[in-house]
């Protein structure tokens, strides 16, 4: 993994992803993408992991995918279609991962967050950014077609209007603002942002995994479903949590009122 710009590691629970490419923005390679890719759907059937910390090294967070790397100018040129069968294992597989994993994820946002890597922070659970962060959706002022999801997330957090603003205008904004608007859990002073995160991210992994897991399912699911069907998810995630180790302890803590001790089971 060392030849590729993002650590990846499991500590206490915890799989912390960190864009490590500061030299470049923390721009994404397809190498890169497919790391994290690879990383998130093993961690999706390990039960020893809790969440999923988002991070970066360096003054920004990611400037999204690195259209360079990507598109090589030696060579042959690719055949039609390449790009389409290529984003949709690579920067639309990871936007997938992060909305549908059963694992509560944390993103920490310094600096910006263009492109890719404004989806990154808008596809997390939870995101903390600095206030003076700069979100930015720059596919139309570049001359093309918004993609990882921007069209889907965006409408759903902000609303059709400031949407368009953002990715037909391609107007800035920054943590303040975005957290003003709902596009992010929250915006702190610079210098607390990894503490905040970080502060989040272990109250996540202390928490029930199994009903934080389903919970996240059902909240995403209902966003493309009817009451009834969004009604009917949650009683099949009531089924299964309420099988859990940890609802057992939930109901021992209550009865004895104390704090309960969950352990992700």
């Amino acid at each position: 993994m060392s030849s590729v710009p993002v650590q990846i590691a499991a500590v206490d629970g915890v799989l912390r992803v960190t864009l490590d490419r500061p030299s470049h923005k923390n721009s994404l390679t397809p190498t890169s993408v497919r790391a994290i890719v690879e990383a998130l759907e093993r961690s999706a059937a390990d039960d020893a992991l809790r969440a999923v910390l988002l991070t970066s090294s360096g003054p920004d967070f990611c400037s999204g995918a690195d259209l360079v790397a990507a598109n090589p100018e030696a060579g042959e040129r690719p055949r039609v279609g390449n790009l389409q069968r290529r984003t949709a294992v690579e920067a639309h597989r990871l936007i997938e991962l992060l909305t549908t994993i059963q694992l509560p994820v944390v993103c920490a946002v310094r600096g910006w967050a263009a492109g890719l890597g404004c989806q990154l922070a808008l596809a997390a659970d939870f995101t903390i950014a600095a206030e003076t962060a700069t979100f930015w959706e720059p596919f139309v002022a570049r001359g093309f077609t918004p993609d990882s999801g921007a069209t889907w997330l965006l409408p759903r957090l902000v609303g059709v209007a400031r949407a368009k603003e953002l990715l037909l205008l391609g107007e800035k904004v920054t943590g303040a603002q975005a957290a003003a608007w709902g596009m992010i859990h929250r915006a702190v002073p610079d210098g607390e942002v990894d503490g905040a995160a970080l502060a989040l991210v272990e109250r996540l992994a202390r928490g029930p995994t199994v009903a934080i897991g389903l919970a996240k399912r059902c909240i995403q699911g209902a966003l493309v479903a009817t009451l009834t069907e969004a009604m009917e998810k949650e009683a099949l995630a009531l089924e299964l949590s309420s099988r859990s180790q940890d609802f057992r302890e939930g109901l021992a803590a209550f009865k004895e009122r104390r704090e309960p001790n969950y352990r992700g089971r």
